[in-house]
């Protein structure tokens, strides 16, 4: 007898309840795609170069052009030479900007700190580029005096350095004009710049002061995620990139009546199509609404916590709260990202004030091992 039905049904079950309550990982569930589902009905596939149209009709590559370009101008590209594509996530946008960086040069030593996400290390591998790892300061950013040392001992081929724009467990940015710096200080020319802003691109672009991470201040690509603060039920991302670096891998495939200028080729049709739909709805003053409330709400976790006796900070802006790691009851529970000693909460705009109290009353009536403390909380 087929239990199929009830396979799903104790899946969806899961799905719910688990979603109740995660806070350790940057993903936004507060979304209504409601109008859209029609189109689950049908195999969208943006097949090819999202600029060149295919032979396949059934596509978003429209509302993909839309969603890009708004990123190309929040990220403030040059006018006339920007492109990018929506990919399946932040690590495929990192692989593709270290691709185009290895294509423009080939033989470049690759700088990226011990912070970076662990992907980027894969990524590196799949592309066969050397690398070093640079130190990086307590609160997640990257060294600089060590990036600069490093640098010195290789500085007769061309650089190039993965930025963090918001580090995965304390969210912390590297600063790309102090990067771009460092290499004017010791005559490094041939350089590129890759920015992994998966959570912070969006936070970052619309906090003033502006960080420094985007095409002005001299980053060659960006990628972010769009499933994290904006929300999607599919995980995907953007990758804005220069189109003079793009021109140089695309190919022209007449089969399917395109250019195969991204990574997979056949790419989901239905993300662009979530993604144009939140834009549209939120525009630029949504987009800040949310900034505002995820920030409000880490400033009120930072309070109860150190107000209730639980080691906490955040970097400047951020809407990562570190903690100590906690009892394992209370970590499965709230789904709490853990590496070495570090912990964290993620105040994405679905986090609510009563899920911080809830969270801290766990940890304070939990009777396993006490949290760990750190000199360093009390640093930020």
């Amino acid at each position: 007898m087929d239990n199929s039905k009830q396979i799903i049904s104790e899946l969806l079950e899961k799905v719910i309840t688990n979603t109740e309550n995660f806070l350790g990982y940057p993903v936004s569930k507060d979304f209504d795609y409601d109008e859209l589902m029609p189109f689950l009905k049908y195999p969208m596939n943006n097949l090819g170069d999202p600029f060149i149209n295919s032979t396949y009709g059934v596509n978003s590559n429209e509302m993909e052009k839309e969603v890009i370009a708004f990123f190309a101008k929040l990220f403030r590209a040059e006018p006339n030479n920007w492109w990018g594509y929506v990919s399946n996530g932040g690590s495929e946008g990192n692989l593709y900007g270290l691709y185009l960086a290895r294509e423009r040069y080939p033989k470049a030593m690759v700088y990226y700190s011990e912070s970076t996400h662990y992907s980027v290390q894969k990524n590196l591998h799949l592309l066969n580029m050397p690398c070093i790892v640079i130190r990086t300061q307590d609160n997640g950013e990257m060294d600089y005096d060590d990036l600069k040392e490093s640098m010195r001992n290789h500085r007769n081929v061309p650089a190039i350095v993965l930025a963090n724009i918001g580090t995965t467990m304390t969210e912390a940015v590297d600063d790309v004009q102090q990067i771009k710096r460092v290499m004017k200080s010791l005559a490094i020319q041939h350089h590129y710049v890759h920015c992994d802003a998966a959570l912070g691109g969006i936070i970052n672009a619309l906090t003033e002061p502006r960080p420094a991470f985007d095409f002005k201040d001299g980053a060659d690509s960006i990628a972010i995620s769009g499933h994290k603060f904006i929300g999607s039920p599919i995980p995907c991302g953007v990758v804005v990139v220069k189109k003079a670096n793009r021109d140089r891998i695309a190919m022209a495939v007449s089969y399917i009546g395109s250019s195969d200028t991204t990574i997979t080729g056949s790419r989901n049709g239905h993300s662009p199509l979530f993604l144009w739909y939140a834009l549209r709805k939120l525009g630029i003053e949504g987009l800040k609404a949310r900034v505002a409330k995820s920030r409000e709400t880490a400033e009120y976790a930072l309070t109860q916590f150190r107000a209730n006796n639980i080691p906490a900070w955040r970097n400047p802006n951020a809407i990562t709260v570190v903690i100590p790691p906690q009892p394992k009851v209370v970590a499965a529970k709230w789904q709490l990202a853990t590496e070495g000693d570090l912990s964290h909460v993620i105040c994405m705009p679905n986090v609510t004030h009563a899920q911080i109290d809830d969270l801290i009353q766990d940890i304070l009536n939990s009777t396993e091992d006490e949290p760990l403390g750190s000199e360093m909380y009390e640093l930020y």
